[in-house]
């Protein structure tokens, strides 16, 4: 898996991505003619800009080559202090895997890196799921909001994550690797040279770790030496000793 930001050879994809996600969850409650009106509004001609202004973040997955999912993002209030997540679009074929929760996991630390000191997530009301999604991992929602499609109003829901800096925030996912399930905290990261790595338990009690999994490319394949460097076997990407040089962490 990786994750990289959206450039403008990538609006066809999103603009697919969208139109099949939203066909594929919010038919309960958005006619056919509603969700076309979402794809122009929010994925047409003037989508482009949103790729290269200061106050917004596309974020995309590729698996293979292919563009799977993508996370859209901006970023608002006095020196752009909130993270706004607006969506997070998975394709329905790629679902299944844990691709959700590694786009909201990275797109929380990329929102982070542009100095956002508060977290906020906005999901149409009428989502079940997404709203179950969102306080699965560990965000409460802390108001609504009115959102225009087209010519019809809907309620929008804003989760917030409180104390973004805390080292406890923990978000599991789950992973199946040689015949066992390995759960993987994404609360708990160490800096690597190309993406974080993060502490992969045996169990959901968090009581014994299994090992390392890497951020960049989704490999458990790695090993770390005495001095407490980590390398990925399979993507190169590495760790610094911790015993030299502490502060990396």
């Amino acid at each position: 898996m990786e994750l990289r930001e959206a450039t403008e050879d990538d609006v066809v994809t999103i603009r697919s991505i969208a139109a099949n996600s939203l066909n594929s969850t919010y038919t309960d409650f958005l006619t056919a003619d509603v969700i076309d009106d979402a794809i122009e509004q929010w994925y047409g001609e003037e989508f482009a800009d949103e790729l290269t202004s200061d106050h917004s973040l596309v974020l995309v997955i590729e698996e293979d080559d292919e563009v799977v999912a993508f996370s859209q993002s901006d970023l608002v209030g006095q020196q752009h202090g909130t993270g706004r997540i607006l969506w997070l679009h998975v394709d329905p074929d790629a679902r299944g895997s844990g691709i959700g929760v590694r786009l909201l996991v990275r797109t929380r630390e990329r929102l982070l890196d542009e100095d956002a000191d508060q977290i906020q997530c906005l999901v149409l009301a009428d989502n079940e799921r997404g709203n179950e999604f969102y306080a699965e991992q560990g965000f409460e929602q802390a108001g609504q909001r009115k959102v225009d499609i087209g010519e019809e109003t809907y309620t929008e829901n804003v989760y917030v994550e409180q104390e973004i800096g805390d080292e406890e925030w923990a978000t599991l996912d789950e992973l199946e690797t040689d015949g066992k399930t390995i759960y993987v905290n994404y609360g708990e990261a160490t800096r690597g040279s190309k993406s974080p790595f993060y502490v992969a338990y045996e169990s959901q009690e968090r009581d014994t770790q299994y090992g390392w999994f890497c951020g960049n490319c989704d490999s458990l394949e790695n090993a770390m030496d005495a001095m407490g460097r980590i390398e990925c076997n399979v993507c190169g990407n590495r760790r610094k000793a911790t015993r030299w040089d502490a502060s990396y962490l």
